[in-house]
């Protein structure tokens, strides 16, 4: 039986967690979040821990985080898009083309912009241009609203002509 205090207690510091993060302390955010997971762990704040730990340049920190939480929830996708776009600020980017597929075909996923966006950043940076506005297409077509993805879009269309 789950103690609801526990699960109270850990929406309580995550919500204090995240609030910390966004205003831009990131070493309260990180003991916060640390907190609500001691309460009880949620895939979704340790993918935010993660995040976290990245903002620090801590990648392999997050990256371990996002593992964990999809060992948590692996139909959850914001991990597996964190994990890609962590490979790509490591220059590992055929590891990250993994991580990012994985992110379109979870099910538990809303904003499938962001892998094909990243998918597209990938495919730009190895030279292979129509793979990328192929990708930058599916993200734009995932959020119309996208302003990285239509402007990625368009300055490389640009740069084809």
């Amino acid at each position: 039986m789950i103690n609801n205090e526990k699960i109270d207690l850990a929406t309580e510091y995550f919500n204090k967690a995240f609030q910390l993060h966004m205003s831009g302390n990131i070493k309260d955010a990180i003991e916060a979040y640390k907190k609500s997971i001691d309460y009880y762990p949620t895939p979704k704040a340790h993918t935010y821990l993660g995040w976290a730990f990245s903002l620090n340049g801590k990648f392999d920190e997050a990256i371990n985080e996002c593992k964990i939480a999809i060992d948590l929830n692996p139909d959850y996708g914001n991990p597996y898009n964190d994990i890609g776009s962590y490979l790509i600020n490591l220059e590992q980017f055929d590891e990250a083309i993994y991580w990012l597929e994985k992110a379109i075909k979870a099910p538990d996923y809303e904003p499938r912009h962001f892998p094909y966006y990243n998918l597209g950043r990938i495919y730009e940076k190895k030279g292979d241009w129509y793979s990328a506005l192929h990708n930058y297409s599916e993200a734009i077509k995932q959020n119309p609203d996208y302003e990285l993805a239509k402007n990625a879009f368009v300055r490389l269309t640009a740069m084809m002509n």
